[in-house]
């Protein structure tokens, strides 16, 4: 039985179990409240949380609200927008500013800016309690919106971000023989914080996500992919124990020992879905001697060349880099161009540029090709997330928080300052098996490519794929519930375009919607071409299309069911609803109203 039949047999038995959305049962909640309505909270019953959470609660507006009456705080408040450390502290706004005909960001009504996981349960239970929509915003990175509702009560543990290396943990309920060296993390902490206190500080290594302003829960509840997953694996892989606030406002335990199918559901099963992590424990591992990056652009003189080149490039990748050394992506773009921004770890410098030999040898011995020296640098690993060490070495590389009292090592590498603020207007991905790179496969994803790119730039992240990894990482990614077609995918492609800062009430910011429009069915059009090449791949739950059809399939897999049952167990009345999260087909596409 081929997957797609196996898991309409799963969802068809769901079904007639009562477990996917049917006819509401008696006390079943319909709709959430919004502000005016009947059975919006009264101001005694908003002062009332606010004294259960010590004073914590916030009444939110958009910074952008009084641009009309003050145009020069609002010039300023415009700059700040491209950093994104203060849009993380600022419990009104996301990292992405909106995706076109989708969704748009705007405060909730209020924020509980939490300090501990009692102020979680309270703002857990006031909003069951009122029928209100509930949205918890860690780092904010949420490209499909699970960070932002209008006329929401927002659970901002942003304070919450300790981070507290352990040498040997020990998950409750478990045995000294367990015991390994771990960090535990605070629902509010960036990988910054974690990097910092880990490998700067402590000299270890946590498995994290690329950008450094992403929060750390929500990466782990989503798969979480980082720089070099091919060696240490997927972020969830890694966690060994969560605190959480479920929908009955009780603060559970989950580990392999206790509620061990919630710890499983954590482990890639969406964020804000089965409730508010309060605190994750994860494994760290040893540091290699050196991580390092190379950057390099190959350009063909003509389509045939470019499309030599791509599968030169393919063949390449598969016999030198599709390894555990190896992460990070290339990039096809402008039809003829292939841009490299790859990463590698327990390799020294002389090592990484033997690697690539192969490949420029090659190009050279075709006037059809063109290209600098690529550039490769490798580092002690333990200066690799340290800001003082690159203002030295390569000045730029990291651009620091440039707020007055900001913390010293609040930096964010440069080739992500583009993403404060941004706004979509097309996002399509896929993961791409390794079975591709080998026979007629690489042929015909090698002609894939090369099609696509000339609609659109295509990337490939190959640390976003376990293909080439060892025997332990798929091992440990096997037993979370991440869609299983990870463990094949040498590469997840991603086709994507967007503008500028747009959030609403923004002075300056304008939406050319027909152009945006126009440009998403490009990257539509591109990523169907190369979709042909493998049909049924899945996709990254946290880097994919908010429209994307049979989601349920395509970022679970076989996973669905089970979670689906989980979900309904810890969760029975869907409080915790985002776009295409476990349980979200029971609402409609604004969370506020439950679908008869």
């Amino acid at each position: 039985m081929k997957r797609r039949e196996l898991l309409k047999a799963s969802l068809g038995a769901a079904l007639m179990a009562g477990g996917l959305p049917g006819p509401a049962r008696a006390g079943t909640v319909l709709t959430r409240v919004r502000p005016g309505a009947a059975g919006w909270p009264s101001a005694a019953a908003w002062e009332g949380l606010q004294r259960a959470t010590s004073g914590r609660l916030l009444k939110l507006a958009s910074p952008f609200a009084g641009c009309a009456a003050d145009a020069a705080s609002c010039a300023a408040l415009r700059e700040q927008i491209k950093n994104p450390y203060f849009i993380g502290d600022h419990p009104a706004l996301t990292q992405t500013s909106g995706w076109q005909d989708a969704w748009q960001s705007r405060p909730s009504a209020y924020a509980v800016a939490a300090r501990e996981s009692a102020d979680v349960a309270a703002a857990v239970d006031f909003a069951r309690t009122h029928k209100l929509r509930l949205v918890v915003k860690g780092g904010g990175h949420s490209y499909k919106g699970g960070s932002n509702a209008p006329d929401s009560l927002l659970v901002w543990p942003r304070a919450m971000n300790a981070v507290t290396v352990i040498d040997a943990f020990v998950p409750q309920g478990g045995s000294a023989g367990e015991a390994v060296p771990a960090v535990s993390i605070g629902a509010g902490a960036m990988w910054i914080d974690a990097y910092t206190a880990v490998t700067t500080r402590a000299g270890r290594y946590v498995q994290g996500g690329g950008c450094t302003t992403v929060g750390v829960p929500g990466l782990v509840q989503g798969g979480g992919f980082g720089s070099f997953s091919k060696r240490y694996g997927t972020a969830a892989s890694s966690l060994l124990e969560a605190e959480i606030v479920t929908a009955d406002g009780q603060v559970r335990i989950a580990n392999a020992h206790t509620n061990p199918d919630l710890f499983w559901a954590l482990k890639g099963g969406g964020g804000g879905t089965f409730g508010v992590v309060t605190r994750m424990t994860l494994r760290t591992h040893a540091l290699p001697d050196h991580f390092g990056g190379m950057r390099g652009e190959i350009e063909a003189a003509n389509p045939a060349a470019y499309r030599a080149l791509i599968a030169r490039f393919l063949a390449f990748y598969r016999d030198n880099l599709c390894n555990e050394h190896w992460g990070e992506q290339v990039a096809l773009r402008d039809g003829r161009k292939l841009r490299l921004s790859m990463v590698f770890q327990g390799l020294d410098q002389a090592q990484a540029k033997a690697a690539w030999k192969p490949l420029f040898d090659w190009a050279r011995t075709s006037k059809d090709y063109s290209f600098e020296e690529p550039l490769f640098l490798a580092v002690p690993a333990r200066r690799f997330w340290d800001a003082g060490f690159w203002d030295k070495t390569v000045p730029g590389n990291m651009v620091r928080d440039s707020r007055e009292g900001a913390p010293a090592h609040y930096a964010v590498w440069e080739g992500d300052r583009g993403q404060a603020g941004w706004y979509i207007h097309g996002f399509e991905s896929t993961w791409l098996p390794g079975r591709l790179l080998e026979g007629d496969g690489l042929a015909r994803l090698a002609d894939g490519l090369f099609d696509a790119a000339q609609q659109w730039e295509v990337g490939l992240h190959f640390n976003k794929g376990l293909y080439g990894a060892p025997a332990e990482v798929l091992a440990a990614a096997r037993n979370t519930a991440t869609h299983p077609g990870v463990l094949d995918a040498f590469a997840l492609a991603i086709i994507a375009c967007g503008d500028g800062p747009a959030y609403p009430g923004m002075p300056g910011a304008q939406i050319d919607q027909p152009d945006g429009r126009q440009r998403a069915a490009k990257v539509r059009a591109a990523m169907d071409t190369l979709r042909k090449v493998a049909p049924d791949a899945g996709a990254y739950v946290s880097e994919s299309d908010f429209f994307q059809a049979r989601w349920q399939d395509t970022y679970w897999g076989a996973n669905y069911p089970k979670l689906l049952k989980i979900k309904q167990r810890y969760d029975p009345e869907g409080l915790f609803t985002v776009r295409h999260g476990v349980g979200s087909e029971a609402w409609s596409v604004d969370g506020f109203m439950r679908k008869g």
